[in-house]
């Protein structure tokens, strides 16, 4: 009687791991971290069924804490809507910014100039949103007076276009279109990154044969730069997307009491009710920190279901 031989697959299997061994040590403290923070955590959902302090034991309150963020916290509103506001507002200006600049870094031909100009406007991205609200709150200050005053306003009443200065982040008129300028500063430039490597990959016999017949850059552009990137483009989407309730420390650092109602989106709700809030019950944040994750997961199986309807294929 012959002994049983592993079968064919798992021996492939098993040289495949010895052989990237060194491969899989090095991926080991990602995974480790990823697990430690980002999946062992997950455990705590529980407490969103639960009214739990530090100071007492967990007691079962089932759905209470949903139907709380519902039907009796009008905060919760106000702040799901400024996510949605904010977030929304910003991927669409974000997806416009990051492909326009990538067009026209791509049209620079020195490739000197290019490169530096690549590097110019990936900076800010490195930058800590500590440091950029900082240097913005100078920028922006009021002052008693011109001589005082940020750069912004000293150049506005200097001349004449403002009877005072203007407090920028602590208007609530003003500080959504603020807000929205500052991200767009920072983050526009780290945003071309995917979108230049695709214009790098398009074939340059496209562009010869769109010049054979008699396109100029602007039909080029529209013919044959756009949809190539068109894959890449639903793609970051579709990615972007998954982060759009993930607002925190970007209104976090720029928030004040004055504008606090206009600017408080769900993070910052969750770390007020919490984290600051005396009562330090963690089950109602716990809950609608679990809404929030529904609803993202939700906007992107749905953005992801209109691409592979349009597009015939998805990235899920």
């Amino acid at each position: 009687m012959t002994t049983a031989q592993p079968t064919k697959p798992r021996v492939r299997r098993a040289a495949r791991l010895w052989k990237y061994r060194y491969h899989y040590l090095m991926f080991l403290p990602v995974f480790a971290a990823t697990f430690l923070f980002f999946y062992l955590p997950m455990g705590g959902i529980r407490f969103a069924f639960y009214r739990y302090t530090p100071f007492q034991p967990p007691s079962w309150v089932g759905w209470a804490n949903f139907e709380k963020l519902l039907f009796q916290r009008p905060a919760f509103w106000t702040a799901f809507r400024n996510t949605l506001t904010l977030s929304l507002t910003n991927l669409a200006l974000s997806m416009l910014c990051s492909v326009t600049l990538s067009l026209l870094i791509n049209e620079i031909k020195n490739r000197f100039l290019k490169r530096a100009m690549q590097t110019i406007v990936y900076l800010p991205h490195f930058l800590s949103w500590v440091v950029v609200a900082s240097v913005f709150y100078i920028i922006l200050s009021p002052g008693n007076n011109p001589a005082t005053s940020g750069l912004v306003n000293a150049f506005l009443t200097r001349w004449g276009l403002v009877s005072k200065p203007i407090f920028f982040l602590a208007d609530a008129r003003w500080w959504t279109p603020v807000y929205l300028f500052i991200s767009r500063w920072k983050e526009t430039g780290w945003g071309t990154v995917i979108f230049l490597a695709t214009l790098t990959s398009i074939s340059p016999d496209l562009y010869e044969a769109a010049q054979i017949d008699g396109a100029g850059r602007w039909r080029q552009c529209l013919n044959v730069t756009i949809p190539a990137m068109m894959n890449t483009f639903v793609v970051v989407l579709i990615l972007n997307l998954s982060k759009v309730m993930n607002l925190f420390e970007s209104v976090l650092v720029l928030q004040n009491d004055r504008v606090l109602r206009a600017t408080e989106v769900l993070q910052t709700y969750v770390y007020h009710q919490g984290i600051v809030a005396q009562s330090a019950e963690y089950g109602y944040p716990t809950a609608v920190g679990l809404f929030r994750s529904v609803v993202a997961c939700a906007l992107v199986l749905i953005c992801n279901t209109v691409s592979k309807r349009v597009n015939g294929r998805g990235i899920i």
